[in-house]
């Protein structure tokens, strides 16, 4: 690849097929989190702007929704070429944004596009059912699009979890309001205004609003309580969720919520171990480890611990650790200092109540080391909340039974994996594992867009992916036509 550009950008808001400013003017800088350089300039929208956005996209549905198929899959198909054609820019911008390292950035721009093309299909997806009637009635079940969608998109995969955020709901016949995260407001949210206008996405349809760190609140407001938004997808963390779940049940508004893992991988006695200890650094400290699929929990049974153990850790230790734009590195910064504070925070308290450090186990400038840990105490923050870092925890059990009671001991559930080299042993163990997913024979870190991605308990509810989206993204309405008359009782 070239030289990274470091040319700062002055980005604006897209609303109604616009790019403007913030209503009151202010912005706020988009920074690298490895050098500290800027970025971009970034609108610090408020709620003011989030009404807006909402304005042109209830004005939009009308004449979208009523698209025929055919162009909506088009936009489509033409999004993930443009895509594909900016490849280069893309994958150095997921770098200087978010901290990307080049082969996670080289594997979101593999995947969307996919994605894309996936939604494409959406355009022509079955829309209702005939279903038999016991009064002669000519009955059926007919979806529709429900509006407006507010999108609520993270930083940490900026460029999947936003494209996810926004694709079934625009394929399906709505239109939406993205609110990207401060930290990726350009990677996981204006660039698709630029890829989406390109492609011949009528204005309105797609809108995209940003704000300052710390400043979600008033755009957040307006999805919520603005009656013209009739769903909302978020993905982040639990407890945002939790508040967002609460504030839109006040307002009886749908939500898809896709939130944090303390994933568990379990290793089995017949694994083999060399492909165990790979399995468990790629799930462990890919993105380092800042993926809500990350294995924080490795569960391994004991006649292979000693030996899985000692391999693990030293792979782990020979993972480096620095500038993200290097093509061999595996672990790059965390995204912002609050972060890279609280993992040092929960590692060091851990550290002195008992945990033992296996590999790891300190910061390094803007990175923190691909950190094992052994004898973490259960009562500990880090064994009890989701860390969003390059940290895993060994745990050895004597059963496959206990592992799964191990695994089980959490009140998140999004991902799991289990390696062991008989899979029908695996498959009876992945219905006894309460997580939306499991993997047998892999790592928790797995996704494809056809799948039906999600998880249950702390980790949230609904699904992205597959048919599921037909469920999330429309109303199902019932309608009857009569053949003819019928007697009334009075």
């Amino acid at each position: 690849m070239s030289a990274i550009d470091t040319t700062i950008r002055e980005a604006k808001q897209f609303v109604g097929g616009e790019w403007v400013d913030a209503a009151d003017g202010r912005t706020f800088e988009d920074r690298d989190p490895y050098t500290g350089d800027v970025v971009a300039e970034i609108p610090a929208g408020s709620r003011e702007d989030g009404r807006a956005a909402v304005e042109a996209a209830a004005a939009a549905f009308a004449e979208w929704s009523k698209m025929p198929p055919a162009a909506r899959q088009g936009v489509f198909l033409k999004a993930a070429d443009v895509l594909e054609s900016r490849q280069e820019e893309v994958v150095s911008l997921l770098a200087r944004e978010t901290g990307c390292t080049f082969g996670m950035g080289m594997f979101q721009m593999h995947f969307v596009p996919g994605l894309l093309r996936q939604a494409a299909a959406l355009a022509y997806a079955p829309l209702g059912e005939v279903i038999p009637s016991d009064t002669g009635a000519f009955a059926m079940g007919l979806r529709r699009p429900v509006g407006v969608v507010g999108a609520i998109a993270p930083w940490n995969v900026a460029l999947i979890l936003s494209a996810r955020s926004i694709a079934a709901p625009l394929a399906l016949g709505n239109t939406v309001v993205l609110k990207p995260s401060e930290w990726s407001p350009i990677s996981g949210g204006l660039l698709w205004g630029e890829i989406f206008a390109e492609a011949g996405l009528p204005p309105g349809v797609l809108n995209i609003v940003t704000h300052a760190p710390g400043e979600a609140q008033g755009i957040g407001d307006e999805l919520i309580e603005n009656p013209q938004v009739r769903r909302l997808n978020f993905t982040g963390s639990t407890g945002t969720g939790r508040r967002l779940a609460e504030a839109a049940g006040r307002q009886l508004k749908r939500i898809l919520l896709e939130l944090g893992g303390s994933n568990p991988l379990i290793v089995l006695a017949d694994a083999d171990i060399e492909y165990a200890v790979n399995a468990a650094a790629f799930g462990a400290f890919l993105h380092q480890g800042q993926i809500c699929m990350s294995a924080r929990r490795i569960i391994v049974e004991r006649p292979i611990a000693d030996e899985f153990i000692s391999k693990l850790a030293e792979k782990t230790s020979g993972l480096k650790a620095g500038n993200p734009n290097e093509h061999d590195t595996i672990i790059g910064p965390i995204i912002n200092e609050q972060a890279l504070e609280a993992i040092k925070s929960r590692v060091d308290a851990a550290i002195a109540g008992g945990a033992k450090v296996l590999a790891g186990g300190s910061a390094v400038g803007a990175c923190y080391e691909a950190t094992l840990l052994a004898d973490v105490p259960p009562d500990s923050e880090l064994a009890q909340v989701e860390t969003f870092g390059p940290v895993a925890a060994i745990e050895v059990v004597d059963s496959a039974e206990e592992a799964v009671e191990r695994a089980n001991a959490t009140s998140y559930g999004l991902s799991s994996g289990i390696i062991t080299q008989d899979a029908d042993r695996g498959l009876a163990l992945a219905h006894q594992i309460d997580a939306g997913i499991v993997h047998v024979n892999d790592q928790p870190v797995a996704d494809e867009p056809q799948m039906p991605f999600g998880g249950i308990k702390d980790s949230g509810f609904g699904r992205f992916g597959g048919s599921a989206v037909m469920d999330e993204f429309t109303e199902l309405r019932w309608i009857t036509v009569q053949s003819g008359s019928h007697p009334f009782p009075f």
